[in-house]
């Protein structure tokens, strides 16, 4: 069962995406073991040297199912139109695993309207089809690429944690806080569609108010650990 560790092995699945390759500039640069994956092998392997050269660590590049075959714990980065076909490509090597869903039901061109699926949510209807012997969480969704992709930008905002697996969302808060970013536990998988949606919130307020990279802050001062 995966645990957090110090130097954990980490697959990030659309890791030549921008969200994808800030996560690992950030998790490589935080001493822990990234591979980032891709549909096209070659492109993985150009783009990952690109990264292990910004991050100052070595980040390695392959195609999606051997990416996801070599990760203890899997992250899928992909858009929502192609996150269906590389779930089904990798799901072989997800069992046992901690695999963390960022996904967002985007659907252009109307991305600033919230458009959820009709089951809930898209780390729900992960977690049905996975089942429970894959423990799956949900974070990230509200984060700014741009500001993951600058090693020099302290992320100055929180990220819901949010999964059926109270170990499990300890392990992604931990990883949270190796990116430089602060993260609390959200509750079960459920509770992903408030994240989900939120992102389409955000989307429309960087326009409205001409923000670079909107983002959610909880107040209120914790009374209790919840590691």
């Amino acid at each position: 069962m995966t645990e957090y560790s110090e130097s954990m092995n980490i697959a990030i699945i659309g890791g030549t995406g921008a969200l994808g390759a800030g996560l690992a500039l950030r998790w490589a640069r935080a001493g822990h073991n990234v591979t980032i994956g891709s549909r096209d092998g070659g492109r993985a392997t150009d783009r990952a040297a690109e990264l292990s050269a910004q991050a100052g660590a070595k980040i390695a590049g392959y195609d999606n199912a051997t990416a996801a075959a070599g990760g203890d714990l899997v992250v899928m980065a992909v858009p929502y139109a192609s996150h269906a076909a590389t779930l089904n490509s990798i799901k072989p090597h997800l069992e046992g695993k901690i695999y963390v869903d960022v996904t967002v039901p985007l659907m252009p061109p109307k991305v600033r309207t919230v458009q959820l699926p009709e089951s809930g949510s898209v780390a729900k209807n992960v977690q049905k089809e996975l089942g429970e012997t894959v423990r799956v969480v949900s974070a990230f969704q509200n984060v700014a690429a741009a500001h993951l992709n600058d090693l020099d930008h302290s992320i100055d905002c929180d990220v819901f944690v949010c999964g059926n697996d109270k170990p499990a969302r300890g392990t992604v808060i931990k990883l949270a806080q190796d990116a430089d970013m602060k993260a609390w536990h959200a509750g079960r998988i459920d509770n992903s569609a408030v994240a989900e949606a939120l992102t389409s919130v955000l989307i429309f307020i960087n326009g409205a108010y001409k923000i670079d990279g909107a983002g959610i802050k909880i107040i209120g001062e914790p009374q209790l650990n919840e590691d």
